[in-house]
C-alpha cells in the first residue's frame, strides 16, 4: 500500500514540476516598438558598461569616446524611430515597467 501512495506522489510531483505552463513554440507576438524598446535597454546597458569600464582604465580616452558616441548615436536613432512610429499609433504588446 505504501508502495503505491509514493508512486502516486512520485508521479504527481513530477507532473507538477515538469509539466509546462504554456505552449513553448508559441512565441508573444512583438510589434517593432517592442523591438527597439529592447534594443533601447541594450544599449543603455551597454552605455552604463563602457563607462564603468573605462572608470576601472580598461580603455584608452579616444577608444571611450568612439565608443560612446557610436553608442548614443545608435540610441538616438532607436528613440527617433520609437517616436515616428508611437506617432503614428503603433502600440507596445507590453506594458511599460
Amino acid at each position: 500500500m505504501s508502495l503505491l501512495a509514493i508512486s502516486i506522489l512520485t508521479i504527481a510531483l513530477f507532473a507538477y514540476i515538469f509539466w509546462p505552463e504554456r505552449n513553448p513554440f508559441v512565441q508573444a507576438d512583438k510589434t517593432r516598438v517592442d523591438y527597439l524598446r529592447e534594443r533601447k535597454d541594450a544599449i543603455y546597458e551597454n552605455l552604463r558598461d563602457l563607462n564603468f569600464e573605462y572608470q576601472a582604465g580598461k580603455y584608452l580616452e579616444s577608444d571611450y569616446t568612439e565608443q560612446r558616441v557610436a553608442l548614443e548615436n545608435e540610441a538616438a536613432q532607436v528613440i527617433a524611430e520609437m517616436d515616428a512610429l508611437t506617432a503614428r499609433g503603433m502600440k507596445s504588446t507590453r506594458a511599460r515597467v
